[in-house]
């Protein structure tokens, strides 16, 4: 099989130092996973999708209601990932200075007077921004370019965020009143929508015991903020296969609706290329997680809802049929299963 991308062509010295550190990434993380998973309980899929985020260089909407640690899960990933994290919440009064910085006047010394830049919390390597919806849809914009540029712009200077950069954005599902909702063209710079469910009986059950006792579990570092840009620059060097690439082409395209096709009037909006893009970093991305070289069709069927459903609108027409977004993906990828 020929491959379209990564590693392959290159020499064997180069072939074996580039399988040696994706054995040694790998490692980490599985104990990254580990680390996590002892204060996030029964959410295994859903940490797997904020790793997939982080290691792509993207940013995750976390959607689900109140209660399901999606704060804790941001707090635990920074202390593991060794990445300085905060969080900020939304609300409709939250002005794009409180987030990104502002210039203040100040005297040095007498008789002279300059501005300085105080940074706001956006100058941080994995920020939370909970709630992003209850935002005016200025501030939620200014969030927002921030993200896509990678610096901020104030009065006319460019201050530029660090490396790495990373946005996990919270949603309430339920409680939209008093809310901005993001538009269409907002929602496209996430890289993955994430649907935090409530956690199985188990996973409840070992909840309670192990959070109200004397003692708390404490997740430990695995990582820093540079072995999480080598592990980047890793998974866009892992080489994809041709099948590979033409089924996320395949499947993006599929997702569109085009007039005369089954999904015509079904959709009112389907991904562009950047959904394709994102498909394509996120399955590298997990198939390191899993320890593998390269990813396969199982990848693409595991991510194609994360990557696609925040990409795409029912039609009035569609959802009074009961058709869901989910349902429509499920049945597009049913054929890499």
């Amino acid at each position: 099989m020929r491959e379209t991308s990564g590693a392959a062509g290159e020499p064997a010295d180069f072939a074996a130092s580039f399988v040696r550190m994706a054995e040694d990434s790998a490692a980490h993380l599985v104990r990254a996973r580990a680390e996590i998973g002892k204060v996030i309980f029964g959410q295994e899929r859903v940490i797997e999708n904020a790793l997939v985020t982080v290691l792509a260089g993207g940013h995750a909407l976390l959607v689900g209601v109140p209660g399901l640690a999606k704060t804790k899960l941001v707090e635990t990933m920074g202390r593991v990932l060794g990445l300085d994290a905060r969080r900020v919440q939304f609300t409709p009064d939250l002005m794009p200075s409180d987030i990104l910085g502002t210039e203040i006047l100040e005297e040095p010394s007498p008789g002279k007077r300059a501005f300085r830049f105080v940074k706001g919390p956006v100058f941080a390597e994995l920020l939370m921004a909970d709630e992003i919806n209850r935002a005016s849809p200025r501030t939620q914009s200014a969030l927002l370019q921030a993200m896509q540029e990678g610096f901020v712009t104030i009065a006319g200077q460019r201050h530029d965020l660090p490396k790495p950069f990373h946005v996990l954005a919270t949603q309430n599902p339920i409680e939209q009143e008093g809310t901005y909702p993001l538009p269409e063209a907002q929602l496209d710079r996430f890289l993955l929508q994430i649907d935090v469910d409530y956690p199985d009986r188990d996973a409840e059950r070992r909840m309670l015991i192990e959070t109200t006792g004397a003692e708390a579990n404490e997740a430990g570092a695995v990582f820093t903020a540079e072995g999480i840009l080598a592990a980047q620059r890793l998974v866009r060097r892992l080489p994809v296969g041709d099948q590979i690439v033409d089924a996320i082409i395949d499947l993006v395209r599929s997702a569109r609706p085009e007039p005369g096709t089954p999904l015509g009037e079904k959709l009112v909006w389907g991904p562009g290329p950047r959904a394709s893009q994102a498909l394509m970093l996120a399955i590298r991305a997990r198939a390191l997680i899993d320890g593998r070289l390269s990813p396969s069709l199982e990848d693409v069927a595991a991510l194609a809802e994360p990557v696609l459903k925040h990409r795409m609108a029912l039609s009035f027409a569609a959802r009074a049929d009961g058709e869901t977004i989910g349902g429509i993906i499920a049945t597009l990828t049913r054929r890499f299963t």
